[in-house]
């Protein structure tokens, strides 16, 4: 029987990765610009306005004119421990969306993946998936061992999005936070670089145009490709299927 209450083992041929810096990614369907309040502001509160609950489980939010969102933006983007994205169409470049990474620690290797705010007109995209896969895609790449995902223990749709994009569920710290004078319990998720060659495979085969039909239908579940890496499922997702 292995001995597992030593030390753990010795991590070789590492170095701790860059910081994002403002950094720009694209894909075949997404594009990721480094948030900027003068060019996004107008095109987010459009796609956000009328849709409140979208800001439900944050921090920030929901803004009911757009000077105030603007102003938000502006002290948001900088922030130094964060890095914020919008989330554009490469169809036709429209800002649908925002994110960041976040809670970043090159010197141990981890960063976030946080902050999503995706408009309705977002929401179950190739757009969508493939923005949250260029940034798993980068932390990888870039040398980060782990990327985080975290979510209100209330919030099934980003329980269930995390599960569906391969991360596994790792827990529920409880009473974690206090957030707009509610009590936060926070669903943990997270993936490995050991996870990431076979979930980039997973999801070459999702956003490849042959898994999709002439009316944009899938034909493989993102979330069947991603099982098999998944280390642990989201408990509370079973008891509800």
């Amino acid at each position: 029987m292995t001995d597992n209450t030593g030390p753990g083992p010795t991590v070789t041929g590492w170095a701790p990765p860059p910081l994002p810096g403002r950094l720009s990614l694209t894909g075949d369907y997404a594009a990721l610009t480094p948030l900027d309040a003068g060019r996004d502001a107008s095109d987010l509160f459009a796609a956000y306005d009328g849709h409140p609950a979208l800001w439900d489980f944050l921090s920030i939010g929901p803004f009911s004119a757009q000077s105030a969102f603007h102003r938000w933006m502006r002290a948001a983007v900088e922030a130094e421990d964060r890095v914020y994205f919008a989330v554009r169409d490469r169809t036709n470049g429209r800002a649908l969306g925002l994110c960041a990474l976040m809670r970043i620690k090159p010197e141990m290797g981890t960063i976030e993946i946080g902050t999503i705010v995706f408009s309705p007109a977002l929401q179950k995209s190739r757009v969508a998936t493939e923005a949250i896969h260029l940034l798993m895609d980068w932390a990888v790449s870039a040398g980060y061992r782990r990327v985080e995902w975290k979510c209100d223990s209330r919030n099934l749709a980003s329980r269930r999005a995390a599960q569906r994009l391969g991360f596994s569920y790792e827990g529920v710290f409880r009473q974690h936070m206090v957030v707009k004078g509610r009590n936060r319990d926070t669903a943990w998720f997270a993936i490995t670089d050991g996870d990431w060659p076979a979930l980039r495979e997973a999801f070459r085969v999702w956003l490849a145009p042959a898994n999709f039909d002439a009316s944009g239908r899938q034909k493989e579940r993102l979330s069947d490709l991603t099982r098999l890496v998944r280390v642990a499922d989201d408990p509370m997702l079973k008891r509800r299927e």
